[in-house]
């Protein structure tokens, strides 16, 4: 049986635009060891598989998985009949459509569900929950844009218009789940999000920020985490930054710099140097 871990897990944001090597570099956090349960709400998954197949690599036993996709019930014919409804009504009337079947195809439940009891789509296997491991086991989340559409959906349905109070109530399902995991989970935590620009009301100017619900939250997001990374391209390949002055970078476990080679062993073994170990148990 491995040591008792002096730390629990460590909790990284990586950020970037489309084809930054985010899920891809997943492959290097399986590569260290650690056993990965992926959580796929995007188009991901093919690129995770791709860090191993592509090379003619066999995908290691250490990899979980479990994907969830957006559904909508009745297909192309259930949009036609809405897009139907809308074009027919004034704009009045279309704020006042409500949705009373959305419990129907709550896919926010469904994450939360398998966070209780995390069901291996790869071996059918049940691990149980994911606040009950320790930091042998990561948590990859891909991603945070699936997360914030499965909340909103959650909370409206299929309504088309959305108010305040329903981006409240959607916003704060998000940070409660995140917080808890970041807070509550003893395991390595790993959460993909892309990023948008927005205006920095108080500096002036523009910064990059993950995409997820609304104005507000963005910002709350990276204190939660040990490790704030935005992944960038270029043409020498996918690098990480810590240093980016446009993003709320931060970290813990990487240096302060620019172009740090995608490689989630570099903040393995640093947590490791400060007392970490792929244990079950964490000394409190």
């Amino acid at each position: 049986m491995s040591d008792i871990s002096l730390l629990a897990g460590v909790n990284v944001l990586l950020e970037g635009a489309t084809g930054t090597g985010k899920t891809f570099s997943i492959g290097t956090l399986c590569d260290s060891g650690v056993e990965v349960f992926y959580l796929g709400l995007e188009n991901g998954f093919e690129t995770l598989m791709g860090y191993y197949l592509d090379r003619g690599k066999p995908v290691p036993d250490n990899l979980h998985w479990h994907t969830l996709q957006v559904a909508v019930p009745g297909g192309f014919a259930s949009m036609a009949d809405g897009a139907q409804q809308i074009g027919s009504m004034t704009y009045e009337s279309i704020t006042k459509i409500q949705d009373f079947t959305r419990s129907q195809n709550n896919q926010f439940e469904k994450i939360l569900r398998v966070l209780h009891n995390f069901h291996d789509q790869r071996t059918g296997t049940d691990f149980g929950a994911a606040d009950s491991w320790g930091p042998n086991r990561a948590l990859v989340i891909d991603g945070l844009t699936g997360l914030g559409a499965f909340a909103m959906a959650m909370v409206v349905g299929k309504k088309p218009v959305k108010s305040q109070p329903d981006w409240g109530i959607a916003q704060d399902s998000l940070e409660r789940l995140i917080r808890y995991i970041c807070d509550g989970c003893k395991c390595h935590f790993v959460l993909i999000a892309h990023v948008e620009r927005e205006t920095d009301p108080a500096f002036g100017g523009t910064k990059i920020t993950v995409s997820t619900l609304g104005r507000a939250l963005p910002p709350k997001i990276p204190p939660m985490f040990s490790d704030v990374i935005l992944c960038t391209r270029d043409a020498k390949g996918w690098k990480w930054s810590t240093a980016n002055g446009l993003c709320d970078l931060k970290t813990r476990n990487l240096p302060f710099a620019e172009d740090i080679p995608q490689d989630f062993s570099k903040i393995v073994e640093k947590w490791k140097g400060r007392g970490g170990r792929f244990s079950p148990t964490v000394k409190v």
